[in-house]
């Protein structure tokens, strides 16, 4: 960590190591917050948006007053994002996924369908307010379902076309989408539970707490029961990197490395429960996941910076409300009937709101406050991820390529 004054500002650099340390702090005084304001438990706002929000403001203030400026090194970050999604995947017992098979395909389904909406509400609003189609289509499902990736290379195409704000308007409209989906994903979900009486499915529940699980093996949890579980995970990353690379260089186009990890990680899973390399732990595995998540999202969010969001104005910001409240509805309307109006349905739909305006971590993050306070949705948490994470994009990604050719001049990605 470091502090240097340069023209009355004092910027302050915080090492890796630092920023985890800070992202974690915060995350605790997230769950502190969570536990002592009964409100922010009864609406299930997620603990590192809680930590994460007050820093972002803290920055704001400094940089609006000139007094000082953080820097952070963000190297973790991505890690801890994969690490989550590996555990994701070593959650994904075969004959859970078998048992949300149809399920899988709607939810797949109605978030294409959510995504070719978006669009239309983006090119609607544009005609109306007389935005140029590149920007409007920026806050549409470019950076509703694809987030900031997706934004910053589709903001970028725009900036060598000639709109020079692409890349501006890309990661604003995809940082607000974020926070926005963050926001309303676990009060929409509550709202549900609550008016419709809904309780967990608890034949859902493969895995049981891990005193049960060791009982069960008349064994308990040893350091190398420990060792060989993380190293499980470890060994997921790193082949889910290399394989996802070999397929971007195949098909030619960007994905991700979590999306690797999270499908080696099934594979390890149901080929260890015909094998029985390791004696795999679930809860070990599961909170393991847990802490990856709330690291990342912490992280993430104390990293913002809104004094760079205040050039999204007037048409922008509309057309990114406009995507907010057309999913909240779409999701209490339409969407939770669809998916059976149950518990289940419940989880589902916060975790839409927060990958269908943010990311996929944004989803996990939903539905583990609506879990922490009503209870496990085991078949939400295997859908949600995967077809957020991937599956979307099959349908996501021609429809909007469409939608610029037909709507963006000169446009030949």
């Amino acid at each position: 960590m470091s502090f240097e004054t340069v023209e009355g500002t004092l910027n302050i650099s915080c090492t890796m190591v630092m920023t985890t340390a800070l992202a974690a702090i915060l995350l605790l005084l997230g769950f502190w917050l969570r536990r002592k304001v009964s409100f922010l438990t009864k609406y299930c706002i997620p603990a590192p948006v809680l930590g994460g929000f007050l820093f972002m403001f803290i920055t704001f203030a400094g940089h609006q007053s000139g007094a000082f400026a953080f820097k952070f090194d963000t190297t973790f970050q991505s890690p801890f994002m994969v690490a989550f999604f590996t555990t994701v995947g070593l959650g994904a017992s075969l004959s859970l996924l078998k048992k949300g098979g149809i399920l899988l395909i709607v939810y797949w389904l109605i978030a294409g369908i959510v995504s070719i909406i978006q669009n239309c509400i983006s090119i609607g609003l544009a005609n109306v307010t007389g935005l140029e189609y590149p920007y409007a289509l920026l806050a549409g499902a470019i950076s509703m379902i694809g987030g900031h990736g997706a934004a910053g290379s589709y903001g970028s195409t725009f900036t060598e076309m000639g709109y020079p704000a692409g890349i501006t308007v890309g990661a604003a409209a995809a940082t607000f989408g974020l926070i926005f989906g963050i926001l309303v994903g676990g009060p929409v979900a509550r709202m549900l539970i609550e008016k419709n009486h809904l309780t967990p499915d608890n034949s859902e529940t493969l895995d049981t707490s891990a005193e049960e699980i060791n009982a069960g093996h008349g064994e308990k949890l040893t350091n190398l029961d420990v060792l060989k579980n993380v190293t499980a995970i470890l060994f997921c990353m790193a082949l889910g990197a290399e394989i996802s690379g070999w397929l971007w260089k195949l098909i030619g186009m960007s994905f991700p490395s979590y999306i690797g990890a999270m499908f080696v990680a099934m594979l390890v899973r149901n080929l260890n429960e015909q094998f029985h390399w390791y004696h795999f732990r679930f809860p070990l595995v599961d909170g393991t996941g847990d802490v990856m998540l709330n690291l990342y999202l912490s992280m993430a969010l104390m990293s913002l910076n809104l004094y760079q969001l205040l050039d999204l104005i007037g048409p922008v910001l509309l057309i990114v409300v406009a995507q907010v409240v057309a999913l909240v509805l779409l999701s209490i309307f339409v969407i939770f009937p669809i998916l059976g109006k149950n518990y289940g349905a419940a989880v589902m739909c916060a975790g839409l709101l927060g990958h269908g305006l943010g990311a996929t971590p944004s989803a996990i993050v939903n539905m583990t406050a609506v879990k922490d306070k009503y209870g496990m949705s085991r078949k939400a948490f295997m859908i949600v991820p995967i077809v957020g994470a991937f599956l979307v994009d099959i349908i996501y990604q021609p429809q909007t390529i469409a939608f610029i050719k037909f709507f963006v001049q000169g446009f030949t990605g």
